[in-house]
């Protein structure tokens, strides 16, 4: 069938985006001692990339009307794998930042574009099963990521993590360009550039800033200064998008209490999901002196557990309901988040296993059901609005756990007098994120019993069965 040939092509698409987030985790400290920085300042290639995705994201579903579906989606393949090539040739943290940075704005529409082509190809009575495989790639990136990561680095070089993408987006860019159809959308409003502006302005100036505190790449007067735009930036914004005919993030959105608890109950749970990519493999390769094989063997638990959860977290939600799945299982998955504090060089690698493919397991129930209340109550004209919030929302989630996490491990190391990150640096940042991610059950708690109930009845009203009854995003 042409529309699940469709399903395959943007599958292709995030397969790449997703593996290429999870290989440079594994790789991080090879490539800093290649570039000759420090560990802690390669965070800067990692959030770049994400707040790359929280600028840009919001932009996907107005260009794609604009210029066609086709067209937007073949260019962004084409940027990322651009970006990706120059990340392979990168000599210094300066131009490997601006890479990743120029990979993240292809990312930014290179995903949500694909999503959105499937939404206008496949009925919507077979919407549901088209988007659960869609989520397949998803889960096996993180899969094969970290050990792929691993061994690229430990016997070849880390640059090959990135031109690997070379012909995975070419075959992408020809598929796209002979079976994806260039969908518009008539009477589109005209772009929202001051809240683009605005909105960049103020997302940029709080992210960076709070990513080069303790850091010395800038004057403290520097930093106050990034915040300070940061802070106006985002005012400024609430401000303009109260008047706005169509703000390019709607604000009312926030009104809807199941939206409201995705969006600000999941940002806080993925500070603490954020944070573990950069923190793991920092403590099993600087900590307990893995290689980077031996830590992405280990890290890719995790996402095991994740591919696990995607058959039976249906089940779950149809026995115990959204809201009880949410509150109980922010907590529970925040101790196994916590219990990575207790690791030591001694601790045996089959209870490290175990303890990930856990932890993995519960936070993929989470990001489920997360995700996917996020749309339970949204009129269908607006659902393109909500999925450029709740997207850029998620992805500013990520950096701030990055941010935090990269932030403790300063304090630690300053509080030491030390240049070097040693084991005891890490319990403390992965306590402190992961009671982060707990209070999110606060947010979880305020939902009505029957929350996110018409999900299940979309579900089974067009014969899905066996299937994740929401829509997901990974």
């Amino acid at each position: 069938m042409p529309r699940y040939f469709v399903t395959l092509i943007v599958a292709i698409a995030l397969f790449m985006e997703t593996m290429d987030s999870t290989v440079i985790a594994t790789s991080l400290p090879a490539i800093a001692a290649d570039l000759h920085q420090d560990p802690i300042a390669l965070k800067l290639a990692l959030t770049s990339y994400l707040l790359s995705l929280a600028v840009f994201i919001p932009l996907s579903g107005w260009m794609a009307d604009r210029f066609g579906a086709r067209t937007v989606f073949r260019a962004a393949i084409v940027v990322f794998t651009l970006g990706s090539a120059l990340c392979g040739f990168a000599q210094g943290l300066g131009d490997f930042v601006l890479f990743r940075v120029i990979q993240g704005m292809g990312g930014a529409m290179m995903v949500p574009v694909g999503r959105l082509v499937i939404l206008r190809t496949v009925p919507k009575a077979e919407l549901i099963s088209a988007l659960a495989w869609l989520t397949i790639p998803a889960l096996m990136g993180p899969v094969i990521g970290p050990p792929l990561g691993g061994f690229i680095t430990t016997y070849i070089s880390w640059r090959w993590i990135f031109w690997i993408n070379i012909p995975v987006g070419l075959v992408g860019i020809t598929l796209a360009t002979q079976y994806v159809a260039n969908i518009r959308e008539e009477g589109l409003p005209p772009l929202d550039v001051k809240g683009f502006i605005l909105s960049g302005i103020g997302l940029a100036g709080l992210a960076f800033g709070f990513t080069t505190i303790g850091q010395g790449f800038f004057p403290p007067a520097v930093i106050a200064g990034l915040f300070a735009a940061g802070i106006v930036g985002c005012m400024l914004y609430v401000r303009h998008a109260r008047t706005a005919p169509a703000p390019l993030l709607d604000l009312d959105l926030l009104r809807v209490d199941t939206f409201f608890a995705s969006v600000v109950g999941g940002f806080l749970y993925r500070i603490g999901v954020g944070a573990l990519p950069f923190l793991l493999p920092l403590m099993l390769q600087l900590g307990f002196g893995l290689n980077p094989m031996q830590s992405g063997l280990l890290t890719f638990a995790s996402a095991v557990g994740a591919v696990a959860m995607k058959t039976t977290a249906a089940p779950i939600l149809r026995r115990f309901g959204f809201k009880r799945v949410l509150v109980t299982n922010a907590v529970v998955s925040s101790l196994f988040l916590a219990a990575i504090a207790l690791f030591t060089t001694g601790t045996p690698h089959w209870l490290i296993l175990a303890v990930l493919l856990v932890g993995g397991f519960l936070k993929s129930l989470e990001f489920t059901s997360i995700n996917s209340i996020a749309y339970a109550d949204i009129d269908s004209k607006a659902m393109s609005r909500a999925t450029s919030f709740a997207s850029v929302a998620q992805q500013l989630s990520l950096s701030a756990g990055v941010a935090i996490g990269a932030l403790v491990l300063e304090a630690q190391r300053m509080g030491r007098g030390s240049e070097d990150v040693v084991a005891g640096d890490f319990p403390l940042a992965f306590v402190l994120v992961a009671a982060i991610a707990a209070t999110s059950s606060l947010i979880f708690a305020m939902l009505p019993k029957g929350a996110g109930a018409s999900l299940s009845a979309r579900a089974h009203a067009v014969g899905v069965q066996d299937e994740p009854a929401p829509v997901s995003q990974i």
